[in-house]
């Protein structure tokens, strides 16, 4: 193997394509694209915001959802994240986003992405997020047996290298069970 390098870049993959769903002093929906989010505890989000619209509503409200990006809304996700709600105010609109209420925290849940955190605000402070994730809510389309179904949510992830956003893949293993094959082994 033969390494070169590439300098300090934010190269970690796959980065998920979170959409941001918050309320203005006025219930307007807003939705923005944030691809630097991770889940950091249990029942913790932590996002890396700088201010604007989002950041704004989230002073009134104290209140967000978190959506993954999927294929067919790549366009749509996109957009939310290169056009401002200061300079467009029907940007939810004209990305084709519908929005209905959370039962759980005041912020809308977007109607076209199938999965959604809904999150209180426990700071936002040196622009970085820290939400409460108080629910998840998903639509029954993305469900087998119960449990959501990757390749019926079909999320995508954005890819820094290239500056694209990708499919995620065929399931390659089994979390927490294929390296047991070695632990038994004791090598």
């Amino acid at each position: 193997m033969s390494r070169i390098d590439l300098g300090a870049k934010p190269f970690l993959l796959p980065m998920p394509v979170l959409i941001i769903g918050t309320y203005d002093e006025n219930g307007v929906p807003n939705a923005m694209n944030a691809a630097w989010g991770a889940v950091t505890d249990f029942q913790e989000i932590t996002i890396s915001l700088s201010e604007h619209k989002t950041t704004d509503n989230l002073a009134v409200t104290g209140a967000f959802t978190v959506s993954m990006g999927t294929e067919a809304t790549v366009i749509a996700c996109d957009y939310v994240g290169v056009e401002s709600a200061n300079h467009v105010p029907d940007k939810f609109a004209k990305a084709g986003f519908h929005a209905t209420k959370s039962q759980k925290v005041n912020a809308p849940l977007i109607d076209e992405l199938p999965l959604a955190l809904e999150c209180r605000m426990k700071s936002y402070e040196d622009d970085i997020l820290i939400g409460e994730i108080v629910n998840v809510t998903v639509d029954e389309s993305v469900l087998t047996d119960g449990k959501v179904d990757l390749k019926k949510l079909k999320p995508i992830a954005y890819d820094p290298l290239n500056g694209s956003y990708v499919a995620l893949g065929d399931t390659v293993g089994k979390a927490f069970f294929d390296g047991m094959q070695l632990k038994e082994k004791n090598i």
